[in-house]
C-alpha cells in the first residue's frame, strides 16, 4: 500500500472507531437515564404527593402525550393513596377525569390499556402479599416478625394483605415503575427517610439505575424544591455508599 495511502486509511479507522464509541456512549446514557415516559410517571407521583393540583393537571397532560395510558396512570394515582394519604390520591384522581374529559372534547382519543387483574384466590391475602413483598425486595418470606410488626401486627396485615397483595396483584405497571412512583412520591413528601431509603433500595434491585435516581431527584429539584432535592440526594449517597 503506498505510503499516500496508509494515513488516509489510519485515519479513516480512527474517526470510524470514535463515531463508534460515542454511539456505544449514547446508547449506554440511553439506557441509564429516564425515558420520557418515565419522567411523566416520576413527576405526576411527585406533584400528587405535594399537592400542586394547577401543575398536576399539566404533568397528566403531558403524561397522555408521552404515550402513557389511561389505566397505567390510575395505577399512579390508585397507588399513591397508600403512600400519601387519601386526600392527595383522591384529588389526583379528581384532576385526572377532568383532564381526560377535556381532551377527550377536544377529539382526543387516548389509549385506556390493559385492565387491572384480580387478586388471586388460591391463597390468603396475606400470603400473596408476602410472596410479593418477597419478589419485590429479593429477602425471603419469614414468619418472624419484628419492630412495628410486634407493636401494632394489624398494619403489618394491611400492608401484606391491601399493599402487597391488592394493590401490586393489579398488574398494569411493573414493579420497577411501581417503584419510581413511589420514591418520587416519598422525596417529594418530605420528612420520611426511612422509607426513601428503603425503596431507593428497592427500586435499585428491580433495575433502577443511579443515573435514573439522579434524573428522578433533578425532577424534583426543578418542580418540586431545591431543598427536597437535596435530601433525596443525601439519602441517594447513602445508600450508594452500601451498594458499593
Amino acid at each position: 500500500m503506498p505510503n499516500k495511502i496508509r494515513p488516509f486509511f489510519a485515519s479513516l479507522l480512527m474517526t470510524i472507531f470514535c463515531l463508534s464509541s460515542i454511539a456505544n456512549a449514547q446508547s449506554d446514557d440511553a439506557l441509564s437515564s429516564l425515558t420520557p415516559k418515565q419522567q411523566s410517571i416520576v413527576l405526576i407521583s411527585a406533584l400528587t404527593a405535594q399537592g400542586d393540583l394547577e401543575s398536576l393537571e399539566k404533568a397528566l397532560d403531558a403524561g397522555l402525550n408521552q404515550g402513557l395510558t389511561i389505566n397505567e396512570i390510575k395505577e399512579i394515582l390508585i397507588q399513591m393513596y397508600a403512600y400519601t394519604g387519601f386526600p392527595r390520591s383522591l384529588n389526583g384522581i379528581i384532576t385526572f377525569e377532568k383532564v381526560v374529559k377535556s381532551r377527550q372534547e377536544k377529539g382526543v382519543k387516548d389509549v385506556v390499556g390493559i385492565n387491572p387483574e384480580k387478586v388471586r384466590t388460591d391463597k390468603s391475602k396475606y400470603e400473596i402479599g408476602k410472596e410479593n413483598l418477597a419478589l419485590l425486595t429479593g429477602i425471603p418470606p419469614s414468619d418472624t416478625k419484628s419492630g412495628y410488626a410486634v407493636f401494632v401486627p394489624t398494619i403489618e396485615v394491611f400492608l401484606k394483605e391491601h399493599l402487597f397483595a391488592d394493590i401490586f396483584e393489579r398488574g398494569v405497571l411493573d414493579y420497577q415503575t411501581r417503584e419510581l412512583v413511589t420514591v418520587a412520591a416519598l422525596a417529594s413528601l418530605g420528612n420520611v427517610n426511612p422509607q426513601l431509603r428503603s425503596h431507593m433500595n428497592v427500586s435499585m434491585y428491580n433495575g433502577v439505575t443511579e443515573s435514573q435516581l439522579r434524573s428522578l431527584i433533578a425532577l424534583i429539584n426543578d418542580h418540586i424544591s431545591t431543598k427536597t432535592a437535596k435530601n433525596a440526594t443525601s439519602v441517594l449517597e447513602q445508600v450508594l455508599i452500601n451498594h458499593k
